[in-house]
């Protein structure tokens, strides 16, 4: 389906990937992978012809439609949702608004009547008559309910107007479907939608980026590893792939200091015997062997890992937080009622929830940010916290330089320990002078959880902190937090990292009120 020939690209003198060759076959689906900046995403640029290689070649059976989540949501601001959705055909939107118009004129024109029986004729080939339901569907599977499909995409906030965007791309049923990072803005039940959907309804090719391991492990039957500049593919769960790549840098490892340790023996005899009359011809054939032996090329991985260590100060009371009769409603929406739920010290507690349940909101109101409508928070003894926030504008949202910010925030401390604490997550001497507008999604969740770790706290409080955070840097906040001896209580739909850290989850829902369980697989839906 996706034939790819030496393809290579760079920008500048940043080398992306080389010589890269691979076939993608139809009814397949590949999750891609790699580092933040090692091409991922420009990747799927080649695909859709948004980029251009600097050499090698990437075909496409003319015949294939190609369809991608776009990121261009502003052009729809006025868009009724509904009708958002059913753009992802175009040929079938534009005979529906050609009917619509033609129904306002005199049907008893024959001109008329033969091009409304022409558009009859396509709306039915590109299957119209049920695309209403289909589309309702997505948008139902994606957490925008009913009664917002005949509103305007203005209404929605920014995660719910991509979960419109990645409604119409899966609208459009194309033979090539394309995702960038899906699971970003969605919850855990629309998390668990999609997959089923791309895996059970969904029968075209799928390529897509994820940070998000389970949805990996549930969804691809292969993997493309982009690293060491190269895209290589590997066939199996997630952990497999990791196994099988460190297998094989381990065996060029081998190779080299072989092949070093070859040559090093062969010169040595050389150097010894170069001059001897006896031995000069055997020295100049080791010579010549030396020429021939090639040291495999071992590149440097583009992946880099934040190092994280939390260190609580001194022990809270045992009683960290005790909520009762907890209820919030914004304006006639009610959010949750009458919660009841106690964490103790060192537990670690995942909060999740259904679509518009309010979980950043009780976050907000347990931390006195937001005040409740009723219902009483008493913080235990002792008690320090330090929160990070999913909107990273909360705080980064002046211009200032990362370092000045940092310094801020970490009063006290020499601007030296400031900089080792950057250079933990990830900023070198260049990005710690970024403006802190400027920075990506994924370099401000690393400033802010660079902040955390400068705070005296024994209460960690995170809301979805991994939503820009790239699979290394997750996984060392999983170790870190694993490893981390306070109180944690943690927001997150990455049912992955969920499951390396947690030893508890309150799942909130509205007919169930609050289920406290033990593991994922504990929860039940009606």
């Amino acid at each position: 389906m996706i034939s790819i020939n030496q393809l290579s690209m760079a920008y500048g003198e940043k080398l992306l990937f080389y010589d890269v060759n691979l076939t993608l076959s139809a009814q397949k689906r590949y999750a891609l992978v790699g580092a933040n900046g090692a091409g991922k995403s420009t990747f799927l640029k080649l695909i859709t012809g948004v980029e251009k290689p600097i050499s090698g070649t990437l075909s496409i059976p003319k015949t294939a439609s190609v369809g991608w989540l776009k990121q261009d949501q502003f052009r729809y601001e006025k868009s009724r949702i509904i009708d958002i959705v059913l753009q992802g055909k175009p040929a079938l939107w534009q005979a529906m608004q050609e009917k619509e118009i033609l129904l306002q004129q005199d049907l008893n024109n024959e001109k008329i009547m033969n091009r409304f029986g022409k558009l009859e004729e396509e709306i039915a080939r590109l299957n119209g008559y049920s695309a209403y339901a289909l589309a309702e569907k997505l948008l139902m599977g994606l957490g925008i309910q009913l009664e917002y499909h005949e509103k305007t995409l203005s209404t929605l906030s920014g995660g719910f107007k991509l979960r419109v965007l990645l409604a119409q791309a899966l609208f459009q049923e194309p033979d090539i479907l394309l995702l960038d990072e899906p699971t970003n803005h969605l919850d855990f039940l629309s998390i668990i939608w999609l997959e089923k959907y791309l895996k059970n309804e969904f029968s075209g090719l799928l390529l897509f980026i994820s940070h998000d391991v389970e949805f990996i492990n549930r969804l691809a039957c292969q993997i493309l590893d982009v690293d060491y500049g190269e895209i290589r593919q590997y066939s199996g769960h997630y952990e497999k792939f990791l196994a099988e790549k460190q297998l094989t840098v381990e065996q060029k490892q081998h190779e080299k200091r072989s092949a070093e340790l070859k040559i090093a023996r062969m010169q040595c005899f050389v150097d010894r015997f170069r001059a001897s009359a006896n031995r000069a011809k055997m020295a100049q054939s080791r010579v010549k062997m030396i020429a021939k032996i090639e040291i495999p090329d071992i590149k440097q991985s583009s992946r880099l890992s934040p190092l994280f260590r939390f260190k609580p100060i001194r022990p809270s009371g045992k009683m960290v937080v005790r909520v009762k009769d907890l209820s919030k409603s914004f304006q006639e929406k009610k959010l949750f009622q009458k919660l009841n739920f106690e964490i103790k010290r060192g537990e670690k507690v995942a909060m999740m929830g259904e679509n518009g349940i309010g979980k950043s909101t009780l976050i907000k109101i347990l931390l006195g940010i937001l005040t409740s409508d009723q219902g009483c928070i008493e913080w235990g003894y002792e008690t320090h916290r330090s929160y990070f926030s999913q909107d990273h504008h909360d705080l980064l949202n002046q211009s200032m330089t990362a370092l000045a910010w940092l310094e801020k925030y970490a009063t006290g401390l020499s601007e030296q320990s400031i900089r080792k604490t950057l250079a933990q997550v990830l900023f070198n001497k260049e990005d710690v002078l970024k403006d802190i507008l400027t920075l990506s999604g994924g370099e401000a969740a690393r400033l802010l959880l660079g902040k955390m770790l400068l705070e005296p706290a024994n209460v960690l409080i995170l809301d979805e902190p991994t939503n820009h955070l790239d699979i290394e840097a997750t996984e060392s906040l999983a170790q870190a937090l694993r490893n981390y001896s306070g109180t944690l209580l943690l927001v997150s739909h990455d049912r992955h990292f969920i499951n390396k850290i947690a030893d508890r989850i309150l799942f909130i829902s509205h007919e169930k009120k609050l289920q406290d369980v033990k593991r994922l697989e504990s929860i039940t839906f009606d």
